[in-house]
């Protein structure tokens, strides 16, 4: 399938979507080197929210709530805060899949992937992200039948790897708006980052 034609089901796909629900499994590397393996479940609405919920090794929330992202661990008793324009968080392209999905918003170049290059989808776009650095890289492994996104690789310079697995989406559950909602508990520190320098 030409690489136009995917990007054009994988957009239709997420496209006709308003709520959007997947079980993952997050790895993070460095040089090669497995730093952590943490897994979830992630919920995303348009327009513009999602919401990440850890829960193994240890509880933790990731929330978009369309103008600002929220990351909070209990056990700190803090939570970091940022407006979505602002965040340089990993997780952050994801917005795609609940804005108007364009790979042509985030990749400022795309490609098909190598027959077999595939772990679990069987088809890849390569996408080198707008604003990124030199060998910074996005993959995204679909299943080319329905278009479901099966894993979402994240190269960035210096060797780092977040690794992104999905199984077993739910398109439009039922999601109450509190569910993009944050409200930190009491005692809970608030951390203010600052906007990235440009």
């Amino acid at each position: 399938m030409p690489v136009q034609e995917l990007v054009r089901l994988v957009e239709g796909r997420y496209r006709s979507a308003e709520t959007l629900e997947t079980q993952f499994l997050e790895r993070y590397s460095e040089n090669g080197r497995l730093v952590r393996v943490e897994s979830g479940k992630a919920y995303f609405r348009r327009p513009g929210k999602m919401r990440w919920e850890y829960e193994s090794p240890e509880s933790k929330m990731f929330l978009s709530d369309g103008k600002k992202v929220w990351f909070y661990v209990p056990s700190d008793h803090t939570v970091m805060r940022s407006a979505v324009k602002d965040s340089s968080d990993w997780r952050t392209p994801f917005l795609l899949l609940v804005r108007k999905p364009r790979f042509s918003d985030l990749c400022k170049g795309i490609a098909l992937g190598q027959p077999g290059e595939a772990l679990s989808g069987d088809a890849v776009i390569h996408c080198s992200p707008r604003g990124a650095g030199a060998g910074d890289e996005i993959l995204f492994e679909v299943k080319s039948s329905t278009g479901d996104l099966t894993r979402v690789l994240i190269r960035e310079a210096g060797g780092v790897e977040i690794d992104f697995r999905f199984g077993e989406w739910v398109r439009n559950p039922a999601l109450p708006a509190m569910t993009f909602e944050f409200r930190p508990p009491m005692g809970t520190a608030i951390v203010d980052s600052e906007p990235p320098l440009k």
